[in-house]
């Protein structure tokens, strides 16, 4: 039953105002003035407020406004007499939902109540789906600070067509960012096609993203569409950004400013409507200073640009993602664990991660398995990735400092030679384990002058 408080220093008008709203099924509490009004508001909030403006102790200007800082949701209907109209219209400034005049023409202002009711259901169930939204996003993104500021960006684009870059080490989430945009926009029901980039050898990159028309060239049997094409009325996602050649980039720039794309031998142009999402973990702004990366299809890709802090950054998430990775990974391996150890959360907590997310899940679905308890202990982490973070004693330490950008290196060769390990020296499923294409791997290999024993990928 939707409740009205009435509030008026007419007592005579109050109880008329009462019985007809009553005996329209409303649930009726009164209030003879603001200071009442504001006491009876705090003990039992209503659906809609009756507002007289002209009361001793406290106008109904001030009611308002008090009443607005305990609920700002609940619809306030001024009821004022013919000659206080320009008072009632400085009410709605103070935040009044509407106002009608004495005496009340009884129609009118029950169809205005319902209205009020209808508007103040309709915004708590707004509020309650954002909180929703706003839980589902920090569930899948972690809920730091430096993380909520990325989600709060989610949030204010996700429904535009803007195109931007996600930007952020390998495993960070890039791909879940624009998963997760995608299924908030407009165009949530249209296709998401994820491209990497690194995958596509670059003499097939035109074919693959702009498809090709029979007998373009030798071996084109049939028809293709392209990724673009496949794409149209949704999002296309190009992931590893940073690997597209310049050849490649310069057809990107043509197909985004004219929105069309031309399949290899065809003449006849497809007009496409997609919103792109781009994502690298390479400092893009550095490959178009050194030219690397064209000036003019930056700023068309990175209308807006997302930055995904690495978990080092962000050590308070770690425990949450931890309890995440343990739950599915007990789920997926059909294991009954309960928690993780003080003692194995403070090594989680102390390492710097550079495998970030994906690394850390990794390690917590390892743990499960090794582990033969019900808790994950300080000896089923892995030692081996975490070795390095240890003193003589077993204790884990932070390690030694330097530049940035060396410290950085020697995380990357060791998640490298960590991963290569773990999948017993396999390249392919270390590029997949790391989130990074099967070229992109071999150079680092090389550059890192990592030793990986010849294996069948």
């Amino acid at each position: 039953m939707d409740k009205i408080l009435i509030v008026d220093d007419d007592g005579d008008l109050r109880r008329i105002v009462r019985d007809v709203l009553q005996d329209e099924g409303f649930a009726v509490t009164e209030a003879e003035d603001g200071v009442a009004a504001i006491r009876e508001f705090g003990r039992q909030i209503p659906d809609v407020v009756l507002l007289d403006l002209n009361m001793p102790r406290m106008n109904g200007i001030e009611t308002i406004r008090e009443l607005k800082k305990i609920d700002s949701t609940v619809p306030v209907i001024i009821v004022t007499a013919y000659g206080d109209v320009p008072t009632a219209v400085e009410a709605l400034k103070s935040g009044a939902y509407d106002f009608t005049l004495k005496p009340p023409e009884f129609d009118r202002l029950i169809t205005t109540i319902k209205k009020g009711v209808e508007r103040r259901r309709l915004g708590l169930e707004m509020m309650q789906l954002d909180h929703q939204l706003e839980s589902s996003l920090e569930d899948k993104l972690g809920r730091s600070e430096s993380i909520k500021k990325a989600i709060r960006q989610i949030r204010q684009i996700a429904m535009t067509d803007i195109s931007l870059i996600i930007e952020g080490e390998t495993g960070t989430g890039k791909s879940v960012v624009a998963g997760l945009l995608h299924n908030m926009s407009k165009r949530a029901e249209r296709p998401f096609i994820h491209v990497d980039i690194g995958l596509i050898p670059e003499q097939l990159i035109e074919s693959e993203l702009f498809g090709y028309k029979k007998g373009a060239f030798t071996g084109a049997d049939k028809d293709r569409t392209g990724y673009f094409e496949n794409a149209n009325g949704g999002t296309i996602f190009l992931d590893e950004l940073e690997n597209m050649s310049a050849n490649a980039q310069m057809k990107m720039l043509s197909v985004i400013e004219r929105k069309v794309v031309y399949p290899l031998g065809s003449a006849k142009p497809l007009g496409i409507d997609v919103r792109v999402i781009s994502a690298t973990n390479a400092d893009i702004r550095a490959h178009v200073s050194s030219r690397q990366f064209r000036e003019d299809l930056f700023y068309r890709l990175g209308e807006f640009i997302i930055t995904l802090p690495p978990l080092r950054e962000r050590p308070e998430d770690i425990p949450f993602f931890a309890g995440k990775f343990l739950f599915e990974s007990c789920a997926e391996l059909n294991k009954q664990i309960n928690g993780i150890s003080p003692e194995a959360l403070d090594l989680l907590v102390k390492h710097t991660w550079p495998g970030n997310l994906r690394e850390l899940k990794n390690v917590v679905r390892r743990a499960v398995l090794l582990s033969g308890g019900d808790t994950i202990r300080r000896d089923d982490i892995d030692i081996a990735t975490c070795a390095h973070h240890k003193d003589k004693a077993g204790q884990s330490v932070l390690p030694a400092m330097g530049k940035l950008r060396d410290v950085l290196k020697s995380a990357e060769q060791r998640a490298i030679a960590d991963a290569l390990r773990f999948t017993g020296f396999n390249k392919s499923k270390t590029a997949e384990l790391l989130d990074t294409s099967y070229t992109n791997l071999l150079a680092k290999i090389k550059e890192y002058g990592i030793n990986v024993p010849e294996k069948n990928d």
